[in-house]
């Protein structure tokens, strides 16, 4: 007798340990829930921060997560919005070497995967900003973005000359 009662009262503890891990588990779940968005706007401003700084190095890290964050369209528009299109603009009309162009052409080409941050960027300046960067005989990618961008404004009929 003892020993089934022993092992009614493990197996119950077992069960309530279980019961505890995975209320534990649920609420870190909805916590993390909740608190994770805000990182990811504060990590965009950061971004954005970075665009602003004198040393190409911080820009192109900027960008680059920038070019990272921009996985849909909510997310495309908040950079927009809190200013990073400009910055990117700003980042590549100031533009001294092919890797920063580079950094700030893809970033801007994640962006411009949304119609309303084309028509955003258009708004900025972004087709004479993005004409005028200067053609790169050492960088493919620089071109390959820089021509992908001027199909993207040309297809969404941005683009003047077509």
């Amino acid at each position: 007798m003892r020993t089934l009662a022993s092992q009614l009262s493990s197996e119950a503890e077992r069960k309530i340990g279980w019961l505890l891990k995975l209320f534990f588990a649920g609420t870190a779940a909805a916590v993390g829930y909740q608190f994770f968005p805000y990182m990811g706007d504060n990590l965009m401003q950061q971004s954005v921060s970075l665009l602003r700084v004198k040393d190409p190095l911080f820009k192109r890290m900027g960008a680059s997560r920038l070019a990272r964050f921009a996985t849909d369209d909510e997310r495309r528009m908040k950079i927009v919005e809190i200013g990073g299109a400009q910055e990117l603009l700003n980042m590549l009309e100031a533009a001294r070497d092919d890797r920063t162009r580079k950094e700030a052409l893809k970033a801007l080409a994640a962006i411009s995967r949304s119609d309303k941050a084309v028509g955003a960027l258009h708004n900025a300046g972004a087709l004479s900003v993005i004409k005028s960067t200067p053609e790169s005989l050492e960088n493919a990618e620089v071109e390959n973005y820089r021509s992908s961008l001027l199909k993207r404004f040309q297809d969404l009929r941005y683009d003047s000359s077509s």
